[in-house]
């Protein structure tokens, strides 16, 4: 019973961390694009040399 003193607390400052990470990565613009990687991948801009 006196670990969940220790668990409960450090579980709660752990989701609060992910959600700062998480909150700072949606203000920071990491994912605005989602389809552009997809496309670029997709298209085929390389020159042939020959």
């Amino acid at each position: 019973m006196d670990i969940l003193y220790l668990l409960i607390p450090l579980s709660v400052v752990l989701v609060f961390a992910i959600g700062a990470v998480f909150w700072w990565a949606l203000k920071s613009g990491q994912f605005d694009d989602m389809e552009g990687p997809a496309h670029r991948i997709l298209m085929d801009d390389d020159e042939h040399k020959g």
